[in-house]
């Protein structure tokens, strides 16, 4: 049902968190307007694209709109997709589910640490 057409990994441990602390704030980064310009197909036009980029908040697809003219869209269905996506992660990159697991959660706690050292009440 489906299927990975492109995949970027990050260079660094440092490069994943500054992406994901953006991601979060709803900011298109600079890693993510290049892979995106360079994985999707060229259009002329939004309103004549032949893909659908999903998104998980609707806030981000405006976003991602803004920076690289790209329409995105929020529904169940991606919704669905996307926890779908999450779970079979490691099968779809053809990787090591452990290693998909310790990059994931070394990731979170270098993102709790950064939100809990940036919260003025702690």
């Amino acid at each position: 049902m489906v299927k990975l057409q492109a995949w970027k990994p990050f260079s660094t441990a440092e490069e994943a968190l500054e992406n994901i602390t953006a991601i979060a704030q709803n900011k298109c980064t600079d890693f993510l307007k290049n892979f995106l310009t360079t994985s999707l197909p060229a259009t002329k036009s939004s309103k004549k694209q032949k893909f659908l980029l999903g998104v998980f908040d609707p806030k981000m697809g405006h976003e991602v709109f803004e920076s690289t003219g790209i329409t995105a869209s929020y529904n169940e269905s991606i919704s669905e997709l996307h926890r779908g996506i999450r779970t079979h992660c490691a099968k779809l990159m053809s990787m090591a589910d452990t290693d998909v697991t310790r990059a994931q959660l070394g990731l979170a706690h270098s993102y709790s640490r950064q939100r809990c050292a940036q919260d003025v009440n702690r």
